[in-house]
């Protein structure tokens, strides 16, 4: 595994955006699980709303802001499993 895995949210020949794969696990779990909440407790608290009008460009907005931080969580968590799979072998 590389050193330096880009997320896979920016299409770019050039990554601006990386993660360590070398950081420690819990570093790399408390990154992911800190991107999953956010986007947890913000579609919790958009779910309990009584009423929610939107129109579609702003849904599309909403979809897309809470896409990023969760494919980045996935990002880390992908790389955490490929460390834990490595110590297995």
């Amino acid at each position: 595994m590389n050193r330096y895995m880009p997320l896979t949210g920016h299409d770019s020949t050039i990554p601006a955006l990386v993660i360590d794969t070398q950081a420690p696990v819990d570093v790399l779990y408390d990154a992911a699980a800190y991107r999953i909440r956010a986007v947890t407790q913000f579609l919790e608290n958009l779910a309990f709303r009584e009423q929610i009008s939107s129109d579609a460009v702003v849904l599309h907005d909403f979809a897309l802001l809470l896409a990023i931080p969760l494919r980045d969580g996935c990002d880390l968590l992908d790389v955490i499993s490929r460390k834990m799979s490595s110590q297995d072998s």
